[in-house]
């Protein structure tokens, strides 16, 4: 399949640059894809509903899938050392994204900015957000070494704990289509309600909407919630750049499905009940982990830890996911492939456009969709 086939026109200004003002009054396109003709919309096929009427479409019995990773304040701003300690002029600027750990515990992969001053055998201090000071360093860290597609290799130095340095002087890495600088509240609603595990540089943006209350009534009602973690790394906003999707190679990362979410996912498998995955991290999660359990009759998924590139696109064959919450994504890019995956690439850039005609709000801080 060519790129161009995922391909739609989105105007900028459509484009959420901030959270809805309550995490549940975002907007929900209901897709019923029992109701949807070959032929176009069919009566009742698609609803134009509030996040907060999701309770409507969920059945007691449903195992909803959710990522807990949280998103560490991976950008960072500090300054070039200067190498002559007699020297009062402040080192250049710089920025890091952390991308993933490198192995070791201290060592990260990162991506820098300006690229072409920073090299090897460089060293860049950070003091807090803004600061140029080269005295009293929060952080420092060396550059070791060029990594995969001009990222670095970076050895941090500190005192403490590294998260807890990085929770002082870091910046949410908010993806690059928001166009102003991280605030105070994306600490907050850049992360899901339930995150807990930390690792992440993007959030599992489609549980962003879910508030502890609403989590609580889908519990009330019979909804059985399992949780597993996916680390988001920074391939989530790498486009696709060869013409045939099918030559495209994904980034890999981690993941983790404890043996009580396994236990919940697989029961629901065995009887036949709808596994609905929030996000596409979740699902490329359990579709990762998925497996033919001869004895059970059925697929399972494995308890554990794992990594994964799995690419899902048009013609993939589904294991163990039945329905998804998502929100709206990019053109041409792997996750949009993903959802046409799950339906149908003409039907759902059809409704896309209808997301455009009725002015949703796209991408991360933006609106959602469920696909029954």
């Amino acid at each position: 399949m060519r790129i161009e086939d995922f391909d739609y026109e989105l105007p900028e200004e459509l484009i959420a640059q901030k959270p809805a003002d309550r995490r549940d009054s975002s907007r929900l396109l209901v897709v019923h894809r029992d109701k949807l003709p070959d032929g176009g919309w069919g009566e009742g096929s698609i609803e134009h509903r509030h996040f907060y009427d999701i309770l409507e479409y969920l059945k007691p019995g449903d195992c909803l899938v959710l990522n807990n990773s949280k998103v560490i304040p991976a950008r960072l701003y500090g300054v070039k050392a200067i190498k002559d300690k007699n020297s009062k002029t402040p080192g250049a600027r710089a920025e890091f994204l952390l991308i993933k750990r490198a192995g070791e515990e201290d060592l990260w992969e990162v991506m820098v900015r300006p690229g072409r001053r920073l090299k090897p055998g460089d060293d860049v201090i950070f003091s807090g957000p803004g600061s140029n000071l080269q005295d009293l360093p929060l952080l420092k860290a060396h550059i070791l070494d060029y990594g995969q597609d001009g990222t670095r290799i970076v050895r941090f130095e500190y005192e403490g704990i590294f998260m807890e340095r990085l929770e002082e002087i870091g910046s949410m890495p908010l993806p690059p289509y928001i166009q102003r600088p991280s605030e105070g509240s994306d600490k907050d609603r850049y992360q899901t309600v339930y995150c807990r595990e930390e690792g992440s540089v993007a959030a599992p943006t489609a549980g962003l909407h879910f508030t502890r209350e609403l989590l609580g009534k889908a519990r009330e009602k019979g909804v059985e919630l399992a949780f597993v973690t996916l680390h988001v790394g920074i391939g989530t906003f790498r486009p696709v750049k060869v013409e045939n999707i099918e030559d495209h190679h994904m980034h890999f990362e981690e993941y983790e499905i404890s043996s009580e979410a396994a236990e919940t996912i697989n029961r629901a498998r065995r009887e036949g009940r709808r596994i609905i995955s929030v996000g596409t991290t979740s699902t490329r999660t359990v579709e990762s982990a998925a497996f033919m359990d001869d004895e059970a009759g059925c697929m399972q998924v494995k308890a554990g830890r794992g990594s994964t590139g799995i690419f899902i696109y048009p013609g993939y064959e589904w294991k163990m996911i039945d329905s998804l919450i998502t929100n709206f994504h990019l053109p041409k890019s792997t996750l949009l492939m993903l959802i046409s995956a799950l339906y149908d690439r003409e039907k759902i850039l059809e409704i896309y456009r209808e997301a455009v005609r009725e002015k949703y709000r796209f991408f991360s801080y933006g609106d959602a969709m469920f696909i029954e």
